[in-house]
C-alpha cells in the first residue's frame, strides 16, 4: 500500500513523495477484467475499482495522472523522460517522431522503471493518423493517407493496419482521426473530409475498429478547425461568430468514442460560447459547458500540444485547462513546472482538488479499461 487508503485522498495528499520510493505499483486486490466498452457504461464495480486504485496514490500522483510529455523528435529525450519518472509527475508519453524499434524500446525501459518506482503504468499516445503515420513512426509498413482512401472498406483496412501497429509497440493511445472538415491545408488534408458526407460515417468506422483492437481513439480538433485558416502551431487562431464544425461530434459522442481533442482555438462575436480571447483548450465554456455538459462527452479529454504557439504564452495555462475541464495536459513546456503549478493549486484550492480528482480518476478508469492495473500486471 503506497499511503492511507482514505476517500478521495484527502489523508494520501499529505504523505510527501519521498515516502514512497520502490514501493509497489498500486493495482486491484482481487483480479477484475474489464474491456475499453466498459468505460463510458454504468458500473459499479468499474467505479469501485477505479476508487482503490485512487485511494493508494499521493498528491504527486495523482497530479501526474494529467500531464503527458512527448519523446522523439521535437519532444523531450529519453533522458527527461526517466526523470520525470523518477520524480514520479507524469502518468503518460506522447511517442512523437522515432522509429517503430525506438518506440519499442522506449516503452519497454519506461515500464521497467514504472515497475520500481511504484508508479501507475502509462497511457502511451501517438498521432497515428492514416496521413501522418508513416512519418511519425518511421520505418513502419505504408499506410494510405486519408485523402487518398476510397472506400468505408479502405477506412477499417487503415485503422486495423495502424492498430497492429501500434500494439506491437505498446502505444495504447491514438490521437486520430481528425474530424475536421476539408477546408484547412492545415489539418484538413488529415481527415476523410473531402466529401462532407462520408466525414462522420468514415471518422466513425475508423474510431469503431481502433477501440476494437484496445486502442483508445480521439477524435480532433474540437470545437472544429478545418474553417480556420490559421495554423494554431504558430498563432492562436480564432473562430468568429457560429461554431458550425460542432455538429461533427454528436453522432461520434454517440457512438462510444474514448477521447477528444481540443484545439487552440478563440471563440469571439459568440454570446454562448466566447472564449474571452483564450483558447478553446482554456475556455470552461467550451470544455464543460458545451463537450461535457450540452453534448454530454464523458470519455478523456486531452489539450492539443501546451508548446504550440496558440497557447504557449497563456500564463498558468496548465492550471486554466484543467479549471476548463480538460482531463490530460499534453506535451507542456516544462512538465516539471507544470506538476508544480497544479500541485500548488491542487493544496490550496478545494474545487480545484475535486476537478483533479475527478480526471485523474478518468485516467485510472482508462487504464483499468486497458487491462494495465489488473492483478499481477
Amino acid at each position: 500500500m503506497l499511503a492511507s487508503t482514505v476517500l478521495l485522498g484527502v489523508v494520501a495528499c499529505s504523505q510527501p513523495s519521498e515516502q514512497r520510493k520502490n514501493q509497489e505499483v498500486p493495482k486491484l486486490k482481487e483480479p477484475k477484467s474489464f474491456q475499453l466498452s466498459d468505460f463510458l457504461s454504468s458500473n459499479e464495480s468499474l467505479d469501485q475499482a477505479v476508487q482503490e486504485v485512487f485511494n493508494q496514490l499521493d498528491d504527486t500522483a495523482v497530479i501526474a495522472q494529467l500531464i503527458m510529455p512527448a519523446v522523439g523528435k521535437y519532444g523531450q529525450t529519453t533522458s527527461t523522460i526517466e526523470e520525470h519518472i523518477q520524480r514520479r509527475i507524469i502518468g503518460g508519453v506522447l511517442m512523437l517522431n522515432g522509429t517503430q524499434n525506438e518506440f519499442t524500446q522506449w516503452i519497454a525501459k519506461f515500464n521497467a522503471m514504472n515497475q520500481s518506482k511504484g508508479n501507475l503504468p502509462f497511457l502511451y499516445s501517438a498521432d497515428a493518423e492514416p496521413s501522418l503515420v508513416n512519418r511519425k513512426i518511421a520505418e513502419s509498413a505504408p499506410v494510405k493517407k486519408a485523402a487518398e482512401i476510397n472506400s468505408m472498406e479502405e477506412v477499417i483496412t487503415a485503422a486495423k493496419q495502424i492498430s497492429v501497429l501500434l500494439n506491437s509497440i505498446g502505444i495504447n493511445f491514438n490521437f486520430a482521426p481528425v474530424v475536421d472538415v476539408a477546408g484547412n491545408a492545415t489539418v484538413g488534408y488529415r481527415g476523410f473530409g473531402n466529401k462532407p458526407e462520408q466525414l462522420i460515417p468514415w471518422s466513425n468506422a475508423f474510431i469503431q475498429e481502433t477501440q476494437k483492437n484496445r486502442i483508445v481513439a480521439t477524435a480532433k480538433h474540437f470545437p472544429g478547425h478545418g474553417l480556420v485558416s490559421g495554423d494554431t502551431h504558430s498563432s492562436l487562431q480564432t473562430i468568429d461568430g457560429e461554431l458550425k464544425e460542432i455538429k461533427n461530434y454528436p453522432e461520434l459522442i454517440a457512438e462510444g468514442v474514448l477521447s477528444i481533442m481540443v484545439a487552440h482555438i478563440a471563440v469571439k462575436n459568440n454570446q454562448k460560447y466566447d472564449t474571452q480571447g483564450l483558447p478553446s483548450t482554456c475556455s470552461k465554456a467550451i470544455v464543460t459547458d458545451l463537450l461535457k455538459n450540452e453534448l454530454g462527452f464523458k470519455g478523456l479529454i486531452v489539450t492539443d500540444a501546451m508548446n504550440m504557439g496558440g497557447v504557449v504564452s497563456v500564463p498558468q495555462s496548465a492550471t486554466l485547462a484543467i479549471s476548463a475541464g480538460c482531463d490530460i495536459v499534453l506535451m507542456p513546456v516544462n512538465a516539471a513546472k507544470a506538476h508544480s503549478e497544479l500541485l500548488l493549486e491542487y493544496r490550496k484550492n478545494t474545487a480545484f482538488q475535486q476537478q483533479v480528482n475527478e480526471a485523474a480518476k478518468k485516467v485510472i478508469r482508462m487504464k483499468i479499461c486497458l487491462g494495465l492495473l489488473s492483478q499481477g500486471k
